[in-house]
C-alpha cells in the first residue's frame, strides 16, 4: 500500500503535465514554463507522500545540495550521449547539416525536465527504493530496469529492441546511480542531460518519440543496428555498451560505500553524499 500511496500521486502529476504539454507543444515558452512547473509540483507531491506514508524526511530529494547534484548528473548524461553520438558519427551514421532554431530546444527543455523528474520519482524514488527494502538492490535493479524498458514501449515509434536497450542501459545505470548516491537529484540530472542532449542539442529522436528540432540539424543514416532507427540512438549498440559500463562503475561505487542492500535488509541507514 505504501508503494501505491507514493506512486499514484506522482503518476497523476505526470499524466496531467503530459496532457498539458501536448496542448501547448507548439508554443516554446508555454512548454518551458509548464514543464518546469510539472517538475516542481512532482517533487513537492513526492516529498509530501513520503512524509505522510513513511513519517520521515524525504532526504533523497533534500534541497541542500540539489543544484550541485543535478548539475553533476546532467554532465554525466550529456557526456554519455556525446560518446554515443560520436561513435555513431565515426562510423558514418550521423552528420551535422547546420544549426537549428532556438525555439525547439527551449520548449524541449521544459518537456524533458518534466519527463526526467516524474520518471525518476516513479521508477527510482518509489519502485526501486521500496522494492530494494524488501528484495535487495539486485532484484530491485533488475525489476525496475525491465519495467523502465516496458514503459518506453508506449511511445509512438517504440520497438522491442529499443525497450530492451533502454532496460540494459538507462534502466541499470539510473538505478545504480541512485544506489551509489542515495540522492534522486543525480539520476534526475543524468536522465535530463541524456534526453536533452539527444533532442535539444543533436536533434535526434528520443525513445521513439519522433524527430526533434535541436540546436544542431543532425541526420542519422545507415543501418538501424548502427543508428537505432526510428527509435533513436538509444537503441544503438554504443548506448548499451556505455550504459553497462556506467552501471558497473556506479554499482562498484555503491558497494564501496556500503550502499548495496541484501534481500530483506531494509532501507539503507542514511543517504550518502556524492561528494563523499
Amino acid at each position: 500500500m505504501r508503494l501505491l500511496k507514493q506512486l499514484l500521486p506522482v503518476v497523476a502529476v505526470a499524466f496531467v503535465g503530459g496532457q498539458g504539454a501536448m496542448a501547448v507543444k507548439d508554443n516554446a515558452v508555454l512548454s518551458l514554463v509548464l514543464g518546469l512547473v510539472t517538475a516542481v509540483v512532482a517533487v513537492l507531491v513526492y516529498a509530501w507522500t513520503v512524509r505522510w506514508s513513511e513519517r520521515r524526511a524525504p532526504v533523497e530529494v533534500a534541497a541542500q545540495g540539489a543544484v550541485t547534484r543535478t548539475v553533476l548528473g546532467t554532465l554525466i548524461g550529456v557526456g554519455w550521449f556525446a560518446a554515443v553520438i560520436g561513435n555513431i558519427a565515426f562510423n558514418g551514421g550521423y552528420r551535422v547539416e547546420g544549426f537549428g532554431e532556438v525555439a525547439g530546444p527551449v520548449g524541449l527543455f521544459g518537456f524533458m525536465a518534466a519527463a526526467s523528474v516524474t520518471e525518476e520519482l516513479m521508477f527510482r524514488g518509489v519502485l526501486f527504493r521500496i522494492t530494494e527494502e524488501r528484495a535487495g538492490t539486485w532484484v530491485a535493479l533488475v525489476l525496475t530496469s525491465v519495467l523502465f524498458g516496458l514503459w518506453h514501449m508506449l511511445n509512438p515509434d517504440a520497438t522491442l529492441w529499443g525497450a530492451v536497450a533502454i532496460a540494459l542501459s538507462a534502466g541499470g545505470a539510473l538505478a545504480a546511480v541512485y544506489a551509489a548516491t542515495r540522492s534522486l537529484w543525480v539520476p534526475i540530472g543524468l536522465h535530463f542531460g541524456w534526453n536533452f542532449a539527444q533532442g535539444g542539442v543533436f536533434g535526434t529522436a528520443v525513445s521513439g518519440n519522433g524527430e526533434n528540432a535541436g540546436l544542431l540539424r543532425g541526420e542519422l543514416s545507415g543501418p538501424d543496428l548502427l543508428t537505432g532507427g526510428e527509435f533513436g540512438p538509444e537503441a544503438s549498440p554504443p548506448t548499451v555498451l556505455f550504459g553497462v559500463l556506467l552501471t558497473v562503475a556506479f554499482l562498484w561505487l555503491a558497494r564501496r560505500r556500503g550502499n548495496l542492500v541484501s534481500r530483506g535488509g531494509g532501507a539503507p541507514a542514511a543517504a550518502a553524499s556524492i561528494a563523499r
